[in-house]
């Protein structure tokens, strides 16, 4: 049962549609590449930016996971090494070379889904070059930051 304060994401985005402000921001669909919309300084800007900060926090991100990872694998090694627990190495290296292979046998032929992902990011590329030039550009700085 739905009360009138709750919102469905689908009933948000159909909302942000309708709004003027979202078609001049993002277009109708189907409307081109963004490319026919705004001047190149725009788009450097725009994909400057939102690089930036996607740079930025996969730079913050990674640190947590590394640390988070490292401090796992730091803690078990102490664990073993006074005794609190025993490690099977003859099990886990059997695990992992059956790992490794069922890792070979599903990147042979990547599925259609793959395939047609890929090739709507290089249409999206190619058709917003200096938006994507941009990002990737803001990126590594925010990388670097």
């Amino acid at each position: 049962v739905k009360n009138e304060e709750t919102f469905d994401v689908m009933d948000l985005a159909e909302y942000a549609k309708k709004q003027r402000w979202w078609n001049k921001v993002f277009g109708k669909k189907n409307s081109g590449p963004i490319a026919e919309k705004y001047s190149v300084a725009t788009q450097l800007a725009i994909g400057g930016v939102t690089g930036w900060c996607a740079g930025y926090l996969f730079q913050k991100v990674g640190k947590l996971a590394a640390s988070a990872v490292g401090g796992g694998f730091f803690l078990l090694q102490i664990a073993n090494h006074t005794g609190y627990i025993k490690v099977d190495w003859k099990r886990v290296e059997r695990d992992v070379n059956k790992a490794k292979k069922q890792l070979k046998l599903n990147t042979e032929k990547p599925p259609q889904e793959v395939r047609t992902k890929i090739d709507e990011v290089q249409t999206f590329v190619k058709n917003n070059i200096v938006l994507t030039g941009g990002f990737a550009g803001g990126f590594l700085l925010g990388l670097a930051s």
